[in-house]
């Protein structure tokens, strides 16, 4: 009996997530939605105060949303309360820590309302004057400013990074395919041998509508195979091997295991930057570059502490995009007022406005891309490599619509020619079991599932045996080879017959901005006066002119790898010839 009565009472604290600990604490659990399911919180309060919190289960973006899961609880107990500032950056993960606060609360018995008081606010802090000395600063803790800041550190330079948001990887983090290399080993391995550099080249170039400066893809075509063998030197190999959309042959790059590849790199190059000694300064905004006779000469930043006045011999900006900058986009496309971004929320070009500030050139400034699998409730991007690896696109009749694999620009214009201006992507057990993205977006409920295709069919709201009638039409295309449909050839080297079989529902969203800051092949920042502005470097994609009118999908990755170890290269070879140069 007595062990009936505490099988009782354990099964009663489980399911309603509480239990009563000492003087009359609480310690509950409750669940909110993240951007990646769902995220357990375990709370110990009572009437008047919240005493702990921990995230008991999370899948988080790594370097995104695991920094709120890191940081929020503790500033919840600090200030005793749920109304505290979200983490920048993590607006979904901190939001579904406090929702799942308040369940924990309320499904305990307390009222939440006394800790939804916004905590008082500080009295502003007088930010303190201080000077700092480097050979090469770096603004912008993203791809291409971790990988510069490494190269340059490996070149002998003494190096400082300033990132403005809490967290590291900027938008690499939300890199999901892979990287696109030419003429690598990894290739050869896999006895692909029509992948060369002229072939990347070309494929570049058509992708980008010829629009991109042929210079720069050249550099990044010729020197890719270098980069991903430098990746792996630091412990980052990339092995695995498949298409990509608008490309004819195979290039992407990715991790043996399937992750995705941008939070994957950020964590190796991070990794090496700690083992080199680098210092980052998050939360650390550069607002000014100084200029002595022309040449960049450091940068003018702050916190909410200090004003930095941040002596250095050169310069690289490496600080993104303006993706989430609505205003700076909507200037040269008032139609994407309204669309959704993939864009982390500090890609807003302070970059390129701080190198037009001092006489750079901008290039492509209007070529801004939408990438056509966007999963829109979270503005999660559904990765490219889903295609490459053998899923289709189909509209709400039921019927494919378009090459599956054209560029991105063609074919988020043709999802917005279907009914509603979305589609469905279509994938099944067998992808499943062989990418490790398609398992996530599974866990997080973005997808629909059905055993059969007409039970698929009918989740989605598709008439069925037109459904079918298309799955067996692609089946059959992929088993001779030929999709007489719409002539895609690439990402067909698997069928979509394993069951159970999947949907996501996706539409364009704004993903990539082409333009930027006009560089040379040495990534050197080109004035608007056609020269270079001495010191002065950039790299990633805060840079124009590498995609022109649209990026092929894995060449963001093999931007910010090639241009930012050119750039670090350059730029410390730069700053220790400035240092040896006796003084005026």
């Amino acid at each position: 009996m007595k062990k009936a009565l505490a099988l009782i009472l354990v099964l009663t604290m489980l399911t309603f997530g509480a239990g009563l600990a000492e003087d009359g604490k609480i310690t509950a659990t409750g669940t909110g939605k993240g951007i990646d399911g769902d995220v357990v919180v375990q709370v110990t309060a009572d009437a008047t105060t919240i005493y702990d919190v921990q995230v008991l289960e999370q899948n988080e973006t790594p370097g995104i949303g695991s920094v709120a899961v890191e940081k929020l609880p503790g500033a919840i107990v600090e200030a005793n309360s749920i109304a505290v500032d979200g983490i920048s950056g993590a607006t979904v993960t901190s939001d579904a820590i406090k929702t799942a606060i308040r369940q924990a609360l309320t499904d305990s018995g307390i009222d939440p309302a006394p800790f939804e008081v916004a905590p008082a606010e500080a009295a502003p802090v007088e930010r303190t004057p201080e000077t700092l000395e480097c050979d090469v600063v770096i603004v912008g803790a993203g791809g291409a400013g971790l990988t510069a800041a490494v190269r340059a550190t490996q070149a002998g330079a003494k190096v400082l990074v300033l990132e403005k948001m809490p967290f590291v990887g900027g938008n690499s983090l939300k890199a999901s395919g892979g990287m696109n290399c030419a003429g690598t080993k990894f290739q050869a391995a896999a006895g692909i041998t029509d992948s060369g550099v002229r072939e990347f080249v070309e494929d570049t170039m058509n992708g980008g509508h010829f629009l991109n400066d042929l210079g720069l893809v050249a550099t990044m075509a010729i020197n890719s195979a270098e980069a991903v063998e430098w990746l792996e030197s630091i412990g980052a190999p990339l092995p695995k091997v498949a298409a990509t959309g608008g490309t004819v042959h195979k290039y992407l790059h990715s991790p043996e295991d399937g992750s995705p590849v941008g939070s994957y790199l950020v964590a190796k190059l991070s990794e090496e930057a700690e083992k080199q000694g680098i210092e980052i300064m998050l939360n650390t905004t550069a607002t000014e570059i100084l200029m002595d006779n022309g040449a960049a000469v450091g940068v003018k930043a702050e916190d909410a502490q200090h004003d930095y006045t941040i002596n250095a011999k050169a310069v690289i900006l490496a600080t993104g995009g303006f993706g989430a900058n609505f205003e700076l986009m909507c200037s040269f496309n008032p139609s994407l007022a309204n669309a959704v971004t993939t864009n982390h929320p500090g890609a807003t070009g302070d970059g390129i406005l701080m190198a037009e500030a001092v006489g750079a050139a901008t290039v492509d400034m209007d070529q801004i891309q939408l990438h056509p699998t966007v999963y829109q409730a979270t503005s999660m991007l559904v990765s490219e490599k889903m295609r490459s690896l053998g899923s289709i696109l189909v509209n709400q009749e039921g019927r494919r619509f378009t090459n599956d694999l054209a560029t991105r620009d063609a074919v988020s214009a043709a999802e917005l020619q279907q009914t509603g201006g979305y589609a469905y992507i279509i994938f099944d057990q067998n992808l499943v079991d062989n990418n490790k993205s398609a398992r996530e977006y599974i866990a997080n409920g973005m997808a629909v599932q059905g055993d059969t295709y007409e039970a698929l069919a009918e989740a989605i709201g598709v008439d069925p045996a037109t459904f079918v009638e298309t799955m067996n039409t692609w089946n059959a295309a992929v088993a001779s080879g030929v999709d007489a449909e719409f002539g895609r050839n690439n990402g067909m080297d698997a069928d979509l017959s394993t069951p159970p079989f999947y949907a996501i529902q996706i539409a364009p969203g704004i993903h990539h901005t082409m333009g930027g800051i006009k560089i040379d092949t040495e990534t050197h920042v080109i004035s608007t006066e056609g020269k270079v502005i001495p010191g002065l470097f950039a790299a990633g994609e805060t840079t124009g002119g590498v995609h022109g009118g649209n990026r092929i999908g894995g060449n963001a990755v093999c931007d910010f790898v090639v241009f930012g170890r050119i750039a670090g290269a350059n730029a410390a070879e730069y700053a220790l010839e400035e240092a040896l140069e006796p003084a005026a």
